[in-house]
């Protein structure tokens, strides 16, 4: 019985190890691996790229779990000099305004590069 205590520990401490080393741990929910993107991901940053061509910096994340009913947009732009923030991100809802009608939520961070 103790042996196969530890044969099962030892697979769950395996499994655990498996799953950090795969996903990271954001603000108490995990994050997929940097390397893949679901289709509303790149959807989304393709039509940002158009609409912001000078975007220095543009991250697009699906925190729904992959299903495409939430995502954030971190956008850095010197398109956004001289503007608000409440202005900035009434671009980015234009930009995307025909996506959006099919999403639950939409979280923006818009930003000027700093140089």
């Amino acid at each position: 019985m103790l042996a196969c205590s530890r044969s099962l520990n030892s697979a769950v401490v395996s499994a655990l190890r498996l799953l950090r080393s795969n996903q990271t741990a954001v603000t108490g929910q995990l994050q997929r691996p940097l390397s893949t993107q679901t289709d509303g991901e790149v959807r989304i940053a393709k039509v940002l790229k158009e609409k912001f061509p000078a975007a220095s910096s543009l991250k697009v994340v699906d925190i729904s779990g992959g299903c495409g009913a939430m995502y954030e947009i971190h956008i850095e732009s010197s398109e956004f000099k001289g503007k608000r923030t409440v202005q900035q991100h009434q671009l980015v809802n234009q930009a995307l305004k025909d996506e959006i009608q099919n999403m639950h939520g939409l979280r923006i961070f818009t930003d000027v590069p700093k140089h």
